[in-house]
């Protein structure tokens, strides 16, 4: 029996909450699969997270038609698959009152997961939650996934930049509650700008999440700014799409196979399987 060079660790949501302290970000890709969260482990990522767009696809979906179990069965199935902490995208916890937000990282914390998100984002309105509700939200999600033996590492976000509100005042006011509320993690996805990055990171005292985007600083220069982790949200697996429709139009257009050269890349990753 192979052993395997990255064994899990006994406390995984411990662990996780450790590589956020790092002298470098931490770089947590998002898989989509099994397959994926297999592929990433092997090419060197320490962390791990789902997607909620990248999950959709797989069942042929738009981004918000997954269902709480689905998620986090979701979420526990790419846990098996590595011996990686994984972090949950929980949505806005598929509920709107406290008690069943409480509810849904109650079920999370027992899954296996080392951590879950939350979004500031009422999908069924499609309007941010009111700060205060949403700090009580947070509130409610933190003491859930802080209770028992199973810690998760809790980050909440604040989504004003991805909803069109180019508010950075009332981000840093949010991500502020947020902390207070009991958050492990904060996180303004959509922050492109180096100083508006910086703002968030000076105003809190948690570690800030950043989302990799066209014009976002390089992962040294975030690490120079304070930045403690990095994530790709649905980038990867759009990446992936992208290289799907290129190859399927090349075929049906041109009647060419050239899209085989990008193919060879897979080789590379054969191994990541024999696990």
């Amino acid at each position: 029996m192979t052993t395997d060079p990255n064994p899990r660790p006994a406390d995984v949501a411990q662990h996780f909450a450790e590589l956020h302290r790092a002298d470098t970000p931490l770089l947590m890709a998002n898989a989509w699969d099994a397959g994926t969260a297999k592929v990433l482990a092997f090419l060197g990522f320490r962390a791990l997270a789902t997607t909620s767009a990248g999950h959709a696809a797989t069942l042929g979906r738009q981004d918000g038609a997954v269902t709480r179990d689905e998620a986090i069965a979701h979420a526990a199935q790419l846990a098996a698959a590595t011996p990686l902490p994984v972090n949950a995208d929980l949505e806005h916890g598929f509920a709107d009152r406290p008690a069943a937000v409480a509810e849904t990282y109650r079920r999370a914390a027992a899954s296996g997961i080392a951590g879950a998100s939350i979004e500031d984002w009422d999908p069924r309105a499609g309007v941010l939650y009111e700060a205060g509700p949403a700090a009580e939200r947070v509130a409610a999600a933190a003491e859930a996934a802080h209770e028992g033996a199973s810690r998760l590492v809790l980050t909440a976000r604040a989504e004003n930049h991805l909803r069109g509100v180019d508010d950075l005042d009332d981000t840093i006011t949010r991500l502020i509650a947020y902390q207070e509320a009991g958050a492990d993690v904060l996180y303004a996805p959509g922050l492109i700008e180096r100083g508006s990055i910086q703002r968030v990171v000076d105003a809190v005292d948690r570690p800030v999440n950043v989302l990799a985007l066209p014009g976002v600083p390089s992962v040294s220069e975030l690490g120079g700014m304070g930045v403690a982790r990095i994530s790709v949200g649905s980038g990867f697996s759009l990446v992936a799409y992208g290289a799907l429709v290129g190859a399927a139009q090349e075929l049906l257009e041109e009647g060419t196979y050239s899209w085989w050269d990008q193919a060879q890349g897979a080789r590379a990753v054969r191994g990541a399987f024999d696990r």
